[in-house]
């Protein structure tokens, strides 16, 4: 016994240099060599060896039938580790299995909790893979793809990136290794975005060996060498590397020493430190079980073992279980037969593996060389595409620009209703309705005001407020549409009654007729508005849009998010309301077109209202159409939105007020008049035959006809001084018949001026009513004279007698008086009382021809 524990390091280090070690994994000759040992052999009390699986695994199994414990150095299987299977089977190596509690605690060091599989269709790595998903399951880590290959992995590969995988767990041999990461590099999988955990176990430099025949053309060097920067591999630690003495009395880099220089030329192992190790678990495992029969008081040695003694077999299994000491390759302890050994984590660096960790399975602790490990980034990669979901939301800048713009708006408004109130009894603004202004004002107002609502999202308010303002804009730019227009084309519509209309009774439109047909325009709002509101609101949606890279280059995407006010049937719900508005500009229109030829500028607004609907509509398509198309930019769509309310709404004010302004300040009486509201001769000939009739509908035309009564009565006040006139002259001639034989020259000037009455026309200053005075400049015609021949042949006192003169002047007088009457409002000559009202407006009576009554022989 002291020979086995004095002399085992040397005759280890001796050990490595037999043949035995050259076994071939052929089934048949190694348990042909296990059975003749059994039978032919003498009593063995251990079974230290097997490194070929499937003779190892066979043997194992039978091991129970001859109570023999069998501990391997190079065995590394996990089947093995099935203790209910293989009771009496220990091994000084970790098996492949013991990489995955390591694995867990890189994965648990890096905060990465999201990781995916990729296996090599092999009962080896399929097992290991197996037992990684329990280790994982177990620790709240998810696999999010599990994928396996044979001979092509560029597919499994693609799976795992359209699953977003970016921390990939590979389980395949080295020639396998080569065609993944070809495949990696085609699909870009790899950088800074994404880290390979793969076996560290290949040989040294194992790329360059399988690189030319195990990959195509379409992978070169360089690319294989560009996918497989910082792959980390795992494997077990060959040697401990603590400088710590070990149970043979030398530190685990004095061994290393002593075997370089003994193997002379032969090549290194990578199990020979678990061999040596070995060797001192089996010494370790005799001494114990003998001290345990020398404990029992039991005169039996070790060497009366038999393969039927199962006392002794149990011995020195319980021996092994309990072994525990520190050795070349760390601390040597068995847990349910499984070597809890120290795992090593390595980085490929620029063409070469660098030890960058090691795992200890006793302590459970994971120990990073500090400044070794270098990941392509700046920090280790995310176990997932990390999106950041981010507002689009409307600049603060360009908003704070656009209400502004919008400010300068609502002051110009502000300005314009303070002229219109202000001037509100001048003849000009009086004439255009000023209360028709105040609420194309209004209307423009509101329209500004629903600028400053669309600006607000969710950087300014709240979700639940962002909903509200949805329905309140609504409601805002709508009401104020139709108020702005509506008034102006109420406007319109009473210009149109007054000169289109010839079917129209003489009456008064008044103002508040006009604020009732504005108000049904804003009912038919209303009603379209609640119905919307009350069915099918509008409600904040969010769109999600496809990710997009950081700008600032960090390893995460960018999902923008864009708030919209929507509901379930939105397009219906604005074709009616875009038919409706459509259908009252296309009105607007009608009656701008209809009364474009009424020349008095204060009335008249169509050529104005005609430019509005002009810029209105082509701006409101134009914004519409660009706004549809910047759905997703939120900063463009608000200022194509801002901008088109700003203009639409400044230009109608403008061309409403800016006029008036100027035609106030210039000539004001210019535009009262009217320019065509004349009557020639041949307007008098077709007055004649049709009779129309213009209905006063402002006040501006109420004015007018005022005026036109005055004169009226002023022409009826000149008739009855000429009507004393005449009786004063019928009286005289009545009194002295006998002394008076002609009229004088006064009287008879007098009486050509009354019977030479003429036409009835109107001035081009207001169509006031004058007489026009026709002489005859026949000078045989005047009073004032008479024929010689006449006188000679028939006596005045036979034309001048009483009885003449009175028959005459019953005869003339009625016809004098009716002849000039109906020129100045008065009667026809047919008539014995007047035909019209004397109110009526002198345009529209019948005005017969002017008649010519002349007293001769007088």
């Amino acid at each position: 016994m002291s020979r086995l524990g004095e002399g085992t390091g040397d005759m280890i280090l001796d050990f490595f240099k037999w043949p035995v070690f050259r076994v071939e994994c052929d089934n048949a000759k190694g348990l042909k060599a296990f059975y003749d040992a059994i039978k032919y052999g003498p009593n063995h009390l251990m079974v230290f060896g097997g490194v070929c699986p499937s003779v190892t695994s066979i043997i194992a199994e039978s091991l129970q039938g001859w109570n023999l414990v069998q501990l391997s150095f190079a065995a590394t299987t996990p089947v093995l580790a099935d203790k209910k299977k293989y009771p009496y089977f220990f091994r000084t190596v970790p098996s492949d299995n013991a990489v995955n509690p390591a694995i867990l605690k890189l994965l648990k060091h890096y905060r990465w909790k999201r990781v995916g599989t990729l296996t090599q269709d092999v009962q080896r790595f399929s097992e290991v893979r197996n037992d990684l998903t329990g280790v994982l399951y177990g620790e709240d880590i998810e696999i999010s793809d599990t994928e396996s290959f044979s001979n092509d992995p560029c597919t499994s590969v693609k799976k795992l990136k359209g699953n977003d995988v970016r921390i990939i767990l590979g389980q395949f041999d080295q020639n396998m290794a080569a065609k993944v990461f070809c495949c990696a590099y085609e699909e870009n999988m790899f950088g800074s975005k994404y880290q390979w955990i793969i076996p560290g176990w290949y040989e040294p430099a194992w790329w360059e060996q399988v690189h030319t025949e195990a990959n195509s053309s379409r992978c070169f060097r360089k690319n294989l060498l560009a996918a497989m920067e910082g792959y980390i591999g795992v494997d077990f630690e060959p040697l401990s590397s603590k400088q710590i003495k070990t149970i043979s009395g030398k530190t685990p880099q004095q061994y290393e020493r002593e075997y370089n220089n003994k193997r002379s030329g032969v090549g290194p192992s990578k199990f020979h430190g678990y061999a040596y190790d070995g060797i001192w678990v089996i010494a370790k495992t005799l001494q114990r079980a003998m001290e345990t029969l020398h404990a029992s008081n039991r005169h039996q040695r070790i060497q009366d073992f038999n393969y039927t003694d199962h006392t002794l077999g149990r011995i020195i299994l319980n021996a092994m279980n309990e072994t525990n000491f520190f050795g070349v390759t760390g601390q040597v302890v068995f847990r349910n037969g499984e070597r809890m050994g120290t795992i090593k984590f390595t980085q490929f660096q620029d063409r070469r593996e660098v030890k960058v960790g090691e795992y200890n399975a006793v302590a459970d602790t994971l120990e990073i060389i500090n400044d070794t490990i270098r990941f392509q980034g700046s920090e280790p990669p995310k176990d997932k595409t990390i999106i950041l979901e981010q507002l689009r939301k409307i600049s603060l800048p360009l908003y704070s620009i656009l209400s502004a713009l919008t400010i300068l708006g609502m002051i110009m408004a502000s300005a314009f209703l303070f002229f219109n109130i202000k001037n509100r009894n001048q003849k000009l603004i009086k004439m255009s309705s000023p209360y028709m202004n105040n609420l194309i004002i209004l209307g423009g107002m509101l329209s500004y005001a629903s600028i400053f609502l669309f600006g607000l999202d969710g950087s300014f308010v709240s979700e639940k407020t962002f909903e509200t303002l949805c329905t309140v804009r609504t409601w805002i730019l709508t009401v104020g549409y139709t108020t702005a227009f509506g008034a102006m084309f109420a406007k319109t519509w009473r210009v149109h009654a007054i000169f289109k209309n010839v079917k129209m009774k003489k009456k008064i439109i008044k103002d508040q007729k006009l604020l009732v047909i504005v108000g049904g325009m804003l009912l038919i709002d209303l009603c379209i508005l609640i119905c919307w509101q009350a069915v099918d609101p509008l409600r904040r949606t969010v769109e999600r849009y496809s990710m997009e890279p950081d700008p600032a280059g960090r390893d995460i995407s960018i999902r923008p998010l864009l708030e919209h006010c929507e509901n379930t049937h939105m397009t219906i719900w604005l074709g009616i309301v875009y038919a409706y508005k459509g259908l009252l500009m296309l009105f607007g229109c009608f009656l701008a077109w209809e009364t474009r030829n009424v020349s008095i500028p204060a009335l008249n607004d169509s050529k104005y209202i005609g430019m509005s609907v002009y810029n209105v509509g082509i701006m409101c398509i134009i914004g519409a159409a660009v706004s549809f198309l910047t759905r997703d930019q939120p900063n463009v769509q608000f200022c194509i939105v801002a901008l088109v309310i700003i203009f639409c709404s400044t230009i109608t004010l403008c061309l409403v007020f800016v006029p008036k302004l100027i035609t106030l300040r210039t000539n004001p009486d210019a535009a009262t008049q009217n320019r065509r509201f004349q009557f020639t001769q041949n307007q008098k000939k077709e007055d004649s035959k049709t009779s129309t009739s213009v209905t006063s509908v402002n006040q501006a035309s109420t004015s007018r006809l005022e005026g036109l009564q005055s004169e009226n009565h002023r022409l009826r006040m000149k008739i009855t001084e000429l009507d004393k006139d005449l009786e004063e002259v019928t009286m005289q001639l009545q009194d002295t018949p006998e002394k008076t034989t002609y009229i004088k020259q006064n009287h008879y000037q007098e009486l050509n001026d009354i019977l030479s009455l003429g036409n009835f026309t109107e001035s081009t200053d207001g169509g006031k009513a004058i007489l026009k005075n026709h002489l005859d400049q026949n000078p045989q015609l005047q009073w004032n004279t008479t024929e010689p021949s006449r006188t000679c042949k028939e006596p005045i006192e036979d034309i001048n007698s009483p009885e003449h003169i009175q028959r005459r002047l019953s005869l003339q007088l009625p016809i004098l008086h009716h002849a000039y009457l109906p020129s100045i409002g008065g009667v026809d000559a047919s008539c014995v009382s007047p035909c019209v009202s004397p109110t009526a407006s002198p345009r529209h009576r019948h005005v017969p021809p002017s008649f010519r009554v002349m007293v001769s022989g007088l």
